[in-house]
Parts: C-alpha cells; structure tokens; sequence
C-alpha cells in the first residue's frame, strides 16, 4: 500500500501524542523507544517528499499537523525538565568522585 505523505505527518503526531502520553507518565523508556520511531517515520516521510508533494489543502493539513507536533513536543520538555535535572546532578557527582 502506498502512503501519502499526510500518513507519515499523522503517523509522526500520533508517535508525538504517545510519547507526551509516555511523560506524563515518567515513562521514559517509552518515550526513548518513540523518538526512534518518529526517527525511522522521519527518514521514510524525507524519502518520500523527494517524490511526492502536497496539494494545497493538504499543505494547510500539515501545518496544523506541525503545530500539535510542537506543541506536544514543548509539554515533553517542560516534563522532561526536572528528569534531566536530576540525571545532570547524578552526572555531576559522579564525575565528581
């Protein structure tokens, strides 16, 4: 079956959608297990585009698509913020002895 180009920005936010699941939850192998999704769903969708292009309703699509993207994205950090602090502190300590 051939995907559109639409289907792997959809794939993309739902792997994003998952991965603010996954943050809220502090389940951060989870999350680490989607960015290599949303890796492979990258490279695949840069494949693709070399191909094929957006009409301009879906281009419209797409950008809405992007904006919950990055939205998403900018809740995991705001989540993700303290876990990193405290990984930071542990780095620092043990360097440290």
């Amino acid at each position: 079956m051939e995907h559109s180009l639409l289907d792997y920005y959809k794939a993309i936010e739902n792997a994003s959608q998952r991965m603010l699941e996954a943050a809220q939850t502090e389940n951060w192998d989870q999350i680490v297990h989607l960015e290599g999704t949303c890796a492979v769903l990258i490279a695949q969708l840069r494949h693709k585009s070399r191909s094929l292009t957006l009409g301009p309703d879906e281009r419209k699509e797409k950008t809405r698509i992007m904006q919950r993207i990055l939205r998403a994205d900018a809740e995991i950090r705001v989540l993700a913020e303290p876990w990193l602090s405290d990984l930071e502190q542990l780095m620092d300590a043990k360097q440290v002895h």
